[in-house]
């Protein structure tokens, strides 16, 4: 970093066993009686710090400082606020077309006749391949060696890619597969809680707050060790890669006061859920999220993440805890070195950052509060993760659902011949039990239940019911390690939960195929299906194609419900089965105690562990070391590939600007109700051999077998725009009586798939527009909901509201968001989908101004109506009239070569 004006005369220093550091002050601030620092959020801390050591006058400037220093809890000035995170984290998923971009960049970079080298990541850049292993087969001590074998023969191309990107780019390196799950190697291994950077002028170590963003919306969970992130789209994390910042409105910061203990019989997974759903009633989303509190004074670092990782679900930008001994503990235990963690206690310290128990409280702009000792035991679903549910009241919930959700008014079953065994398939049987997901398998407590759980109803004579696909995905190796020296894993795999990958795997969708007997008798008794995950996300069709209800639960909880086989039980009363001697068993004959769980968690888990897993972890993979490294550069993009390829937004780029231009004509092309998510919309999990993305990868020689995910192909635009709107669960309003990515194509009246339509609007130079309800866009960060939309012609979007990132997404590809005014809906106006639409939009763009709509119905007729723009802030102004962050990035690039060589 170099030197810059320090306006504030805020630089200082502190003393360490490695020498004399300096820091960036926020004391400074209140000592020139700016601001009220000391009653400010922890995690806004965070923020004025970054601003305070970036102050240029440009990109940050003394004003901004100053606002945020002032800060007024209870009713925030809604400003615009540059943040320069510390770092980027990636999954594979959505890591792999960030590199792609990048790659493209630097072939448009040579096109335009600048310098490739430009394009290059200007803060440090993590990848971890967590997302691309799938559960193909379970059950069974091979599961492991199989699923990597598939993974690996699935994804080479990808890796050899992955592999050039990290040969090509400086800041930037790969977790290597089978190492864990992105958020729990962030947590345990790659968080350094401080940063350091040396001053090119003065050559003096000056230390930071480690910050990060993230392209996957669970990033939040290193909230849990006091970092602050939160997931954005992969095109906002390229901007950061390239060294822009990220702009954002001063938030809310929303006080929850967490008191007392977890009850027996609660987990941390059971606390999560009851914290989301009291956020969701409140209404977060946008906002920070700060917990305090007596309760947070005991709480592991493993139980905060749990909550911090379910920000997403609650709907806030972050859930954040603070930095204080507890932070240092799990430092040790996952073996940072000594020197790593006396910077952290040292400088937060030094900076206002380090809270103990007797701080006084920050002013928050509102203020909840939990008493921990009130939870209950928890699940929540069918569809999605608010929708928490009570235990003893399962059973009774799950009646009325499948008749209030889903329409049935008595249970249906199927017989089903599985291995030899016949049995009677019916609604409401658990198909999938699986304990996946960085929520919770990261926390050492939950996941020793499970196992405690498995050993004593194995010892019974218990196992999961033959229809049941169990899985255990640890989300890193020092899981299994722990289980191992507890000597819990026979157990666990007793009951039919083998390891089958370390990564992301049902939680994301990558459950795999259920055995073709099952979803055969599924079909023939129009079955409704469930789930029991220890996951974050239950939408619709993510899971699995054939499983309509999906709920979240704590791991020993999926591991209850896979011997019991159905949800549709108490089992608060009923027995879950019976023992080899024919006595009936219950749910408290097999569920551990705290003191249990402690006792083995204390006995089994050391930072040994984690030194042994982590001391190679580049390095220790040999499948991954025998992928080749090819390419200089700049890469070599092959027409043949059906993973990689130079997407299209760059390659008719000029260097003009091109502007704001109103829309006219415009068609519906998909007009969609509430809470559709980026599920919904982007290409995600199974590829359909029988839709647009199946049919062409048939066509390019690609068999059924090796169709791998959608997620896995995200490199692939070809692919994706097919799959964009494509979920089987969508129902899009202009193709009544449909279900999946169906539309009516305007030009001829047919209804056909979504991509179809969208190229004869294309070849009659049609513009689109979809027409949305509330929270559109809700749920992950999915950058292939916006790259989608944009490469199908998708030129607005009007909905009722939307979710943050999704927003912001379709802004950084633009596409522009407008939201309709208050009490005004499709509904209200009498839109159904058939009309034209004509936009307004100036050449000149303010931040939320109007926009004025007209819609031409087939009769004649004309409904105008006025839309709030939401294009936010006047950075999204400049990326939208680029027609894009990357294209705005890549101008100022070329305009900085172009400088530096006199032209």
């Amino acid at each position: 970093m170099a030197s810059d004006s320090n306006p504030f005369n805020a630089r200082s220093s502190f003393s360490t066993s490695q020498g004399e550091m300096g820091f960036y002050d926020l004391a400074a601030l209140s000592r020139q009686g700016i601001g009220h620092v000391d009653r400010l959020p922890y995690s806004l801390r965070v923020i004025l710090e970054a601003m305070l050591r970036n102050v240029d006058g440009f990109i940050v400037t003394a004003d901004d400082v100053t606002g945020l220093a002032n800060w007024s809890a209870k009713k925030p000035e809604i400003s615009e606020i540059p943040f320069m995170p510390g770092r980027v984290v990636l999954q594979d998923f959505t890591g792999v077309p960030a590199v792609v971009d990048l790659a493209a960049m630097r072939s448009a970079m040579v096109r335009l006749g600048g310098d490739p080298a430009m394009v290059n990541p200007q803060v440090r850049c993590d990848l971890v391949i967590d997302h691309s292993v799938q559960v193909d087969d379970f059950g069974a001590a091979t599961s492991l060696t199989i699923n990597a074998e598939k993974e690996f023969e699935r994804n080479q191309e990808r890796y050899e890619f992955l592999k050039w990107g990290q040969s090509a780019f400086d800041n930037f390196s790969v977790v290597p597969p089978a190492t864990g799950i992105v958020h729990q190697v962030n947590l345990e291994y790659l968080a350094d809680g401080v940063l350091k950077q040396t001053d090119e002028v003065t050559g003096q170590t000056i230390c930071y707050p480690d910050s990060l963003v993230g392209t996957d919306s669970h990033t939040t969970m290193i909230n849990g060790l006091g970092v602050v992130g939160w997931g954005v789209g992969g095109i906002e994390a390229e901007a950061v890669m390239l060294g822009q910042p990220i702009y954002m409105l001063t938030p809310e910061v929303i006080g929850f006061r967490l008191t007392g203990a977890l009850p027996e019989g609660a987990t941390a997974t059971d606390l999560v859920l009851t914290v989301t759903q009291m956020l969701r009633e409140k209404g977060v989303v946008g906002k920070f999220v700060e917990f305090f509190g007596a309760g947070i004074a005991s709480m592991s670092v493993p139980d905060r993440a749990t909550i911090a990782n379910m920000a997403p679900e609650y709907g806030a930008t972050m859930g954040f805890f603070p930095i204080d001994e507890r932070t240092l503990e799990y430092m040790r235990l996952t073996a940072r070195d000594e020197a790593t963690i006396e910077l952290v206690e040292k400088y937060c310290k030094a900076n206002m950052l380090f809270w103990t128990p007797d701080a006084s409280e920050p002013e928050f702009t509102d203020v909840l509060e939990l008493d921990m000792g009130t939870v209950q035991p928890s699940l929540a679903g069918p569809k999605r993760p608010q929708d928490r549910i009570l235990l003893k009241d399962m059973k009774s919930k799950w009646q009325a659902d499948l008749k209030d959700v889903f329409g049935k008014s008595a249970p249906d079953s199927a017989s089903v011949t599985r291995a030899g065994e016949t049995f009677d398939l019916t609604d409401g049987d658990v198909t999938i039990a699986a304990i996946t997901s960085c929520t919770n398998t990261s926390n050492p407590d939950v996941m020793i239940a499970a196992g405690l759980v498995a050993k004593r109803a194995s010892e019974l004579g218990l196992r999961a019911k033959p229809w049941v696909k169990t899985s255990l995905a640890p989300g890193s190796k020092v899981v299994t390690e722990y289980f191992d020296k507890a000597d819990l894993t026979k157990f666990l795999e007793a009951v039919g939960f083998y390891t089958v990958g370390y990564g992301c795997t049902t939680c994301i969708g990558n459950s795999g195929p259920l055995p073709d007997e099952i979803v055969a008798g599924i079909n023939e008794g129009d079955l409704v299906a469930t789930s029991v995950l220890s996951g974050n996300r239950n939408f619709e069709g993510r899971i699995s194609p054939h499983i309509k209800a999906n709920y979240l639960a704590s791991p020993p909880l999926v591991v209850a419900y896979a011997l019991a086989g159905t949800v549709n039980i108490d089992l608060a009363t009923e027995p879950l089965g019976k023992s080899s001697d024919g006595k009936d068993v219950y749910l408290k004959d097999i569920w551990p105690s705290h003191d249990e769980v402690s006792k083995v968690r204390a006995n089994a888990i050391g930072p040994d562990q984690f030194r042994k897993e982590y001391g190679e972890v580049y390095t220790g993979n040999p499948t991954w070391n025998a992928v080749p490294v090819s390419g200089g550069a700049n890469y070599n993009w092959s027409d043949e590939s059906t993973y990689i390829q130079e997407p299209p937004f760059f390659i008719d780029m000029t260097e003009e600007l091109p502007g704001a231009h109103a829309i006219k004509g415009a068609r519906v092309l998909c007009s969609l109700g509430d809470s559709v998510t980026t599920d919904h919309i982007s290409p995600a999990g199974a590829i359909a051999q029988d839709g647009p993305a199946g049919k062409f990868l048939i066509e390019k020689g690609v068999p059924v077998s090796m169709f791998n995910s959608f997620g896995s192909r995200r490199g692939n635009d070809r692919v994706m725009t097919r799959g964009t709107f494509a979920n089987i669960r969508i129902r899009n309003l202009i193709a009544p009586g449909t279900e999946g990515g169906w539309t009516t194509d305007f030009t001829d009246g047919q209804v056909k798939s979504v991509y179809e339509a969208s190229l004869n609007y294309k070849k009659a130079g049609i513009p689109l527009v979809v027409i949305g309800g509330v929270d559109y866009g809700m749920g992950s960060s999915r950058d292939w909901a916006a790259k989608g939309s944009n490469l199908l012609g998708v030129k607005a979007v009007i909905a009722k509201s939307f979710e943050r990132i999704h927003r912001s997404n379709l802004v950084f590809m633009g596409v522009l968001p407008l939201e309709f005014k208050s009490g005004e809906d499709r509904e209200a106006l009498g839109l159904d989908g058939t009309e034209t639409f004509d936009i307004d939009l100036p050449s000149s763009i303010t931040p939320g101004m109007d926009v004025d709509v007209v819609a031409k119905h087939e009769n004649g007729t004309e409904t105008k109506f006025t839309t709030v723009c939401r294009i936010d802030t006047p950075v999204e102004v400049d990326y939208y009239c680029n027609g894009g962050i990357l294209h705005t990035v890549l101008r100022r690039m070329l305009n900085d070569c172009k400088q530096g060589a006199g032209v």
